[in-house]
């Protein structure tokens, strides 16, 4: 997600070793005042991390710990050649965002963890939660949607086509469907670390993991109780303009999740957290988290004082 502003200073630069040896470049920004919860951001395909300084300075100044990490095949984790995941592929991508949520956990044992992915990092976090949801309390998708529908119309596009930026053709550039702020589109296309698409083998790993993500027997995996945010555009073809994140919402409820909020922004496309409206988005997603953290907090104290009323 770009921005015109550098990126926030992080508090220390680190890399953890993922299973497979590949060193994957993490960062945490400490928050502004007392921590009252850690957001751990899985960033989108085709980018990297230091394009969420803005919303990254929002959320410590709004008294949040920031981790985030840039994808292997991404940013400070390319070891070969930009959008290559490796034989490792998509899976171990999920894996090295496990393990950062585990330094995270390991670090600030007394905070609540928040996931927040964004795009391909919403699908990671979505194939996350399957089997780690007891591990968060409370995930964020931006950007999301149903990857096999997704991955059903990529795979029926013809060759060299720009499925994505279709729907705004004519268009400017050929990543007008990113948002509408067009220093952000140009911010991205100059950005060196930035690339349009994952290698083929790469590629093919990520739309793997489809069947996965809509398996109801996965599904039921998740904790009923896990507080899940949706926030989307109208116009992304990511969530194919709301009917992806529709049917996401749809399986979600299937699977008997029953804390689930969502923002759908008319208008909007890809990167809510970088369009020409995104102080709006960035204060209902801020308003969302304090309302999931105030609900642990009183839930804590039920479960403290629960004692007590026993007697």
């Amino acid at each position: 997600m770009a921005t015109s502003s550098p990126t926030p200073v992080p508090m220390e630069r680190f890399r953890l070793t993922s299973s497979d040896g590949l060193c994957i470049a993490c960062a945490r920004w400490v928050s502004r005042g007392p921590a009252r919860a850690v957001v751990q951001i899985a960033h989108g395909m085709g980018e990297h991390i230091g394009r969420y300084a803005d919303t990254i300075d929002v959320l410590v100044a709004a008294g949040l710990t920031v981790y985030a990490n840039d994808h292997r095949g991404h940013g400070l984790s390319a070891h070969t050649q930009l959008g290559e995941l490796g034989r490792g592929g998509f899976e171990l991508l999920v894996q090295d965002m496990a393990r950062l949520g585990e330094i995270a956990r390991e670090e600030n044992p007394d905070l609540p963890l928040l996931l927040l992915g964004h795009n391909m990092g919403s699908f990671a976090a979505q194939r996350y939660v399957i089997d780690h949801s007891h591990e968060l309390d409370g995930l964020i998708l931006s950007g999301s949607g149903a990857l096999d529908g997704l991955a059903r119309t990529t795979l029926l596009a013809p060759v060299g086509s720009n499925l994505l930026n279709a729907a705004f053709e004519p268009a400017r550039t050929p990543f007008d469907w990113l948002c509408r702020d067009r220093a952000i589109v140009d911010a991205f296309m100059t950005d060196p670390l930035c690339f349009a698409d994952l290698r083929p083998a790469s590629l093919a790993s990520f739309l793997g993991a489809a069947q996965r993500l809509c398996d109801p027997v996965a599904l039921r995996k998740i904790r009923s109780d896990l507080p899940i945010y949706l926030f989307s555009g109208s116009e992304d073809p990511v969530g194919q303009q709301l009917r992806g994140l529709r049917t996401l919402i749809g399986r979600y409820h299937v699977a008997e999740l029953h804390d689930i909020a969502f923002d759908f922004y008319p208008g909007g496309r890809h990167e809510m957290l970088n369009e020409i409206n995104r102080r709006e988005v960035q204060t209902r997603l801020l308003g969302w988290i304090s309302q999931t953290l105030e609900t642990l907090h009183d839930d804590d104290r039920s479960v403290s004082i629960a004692p007590e009323l026993q007697h």
